[in-house]
């Protein structure tokens, strides 16, 4: 998937990976070859809390911690790249709360003057 993702995308790539403990994001710009943010529940800071890595809710801080990096490193818009998996469960959770603290999962494209 992530190969159609680079291919047909101009914005940066938030990456998703999850395993069954954990969730990780990345936000990478595939131009230049370098990750301009990331979030994972690996993370000490998170760790630290005592909250379990491999659930819905974890996913949602995840999001937003993620967006709200993306942000502060200038990112607004990024294509979603979920490596195969469905948009459902954690995936989902991770995806709606970064874009409720502001960032725009659109299409790979930005087509918004294609419908005038």
């Amino acid at each position: 998937m992530s190969n159609a993702v680079k291919k047909h995308s101009t914005r940066a790539r938030l990456c998703v990976f999850r395993s069954a403990k954990h969730i990780y994001a990345q936000v990478i710009d595939d131009e230049q070859g370098k990750t301009l943010a990331a979030a994972s529940t690996m993370e000490k800071d998170f760790r630290s809390n005592g909250v379990f890595g491999g659930n819905v809710k974890a996913a949602e801080a995840i999001g937003k911690m993620l967006a709200e990096r993306a942000l502060a490193a200038g990112v607004t818009k990024v294509a979603f790249d979920r490596k195969g998996h469905k948009y459902h469960g954690r995936v989902k959770a991770l995806a709606e709360a970064a874009r409720g603290a502001g960032l725009d999962l659109g299409a790979g494209e930005d087509t918004s003057d294609a419908n005038e």
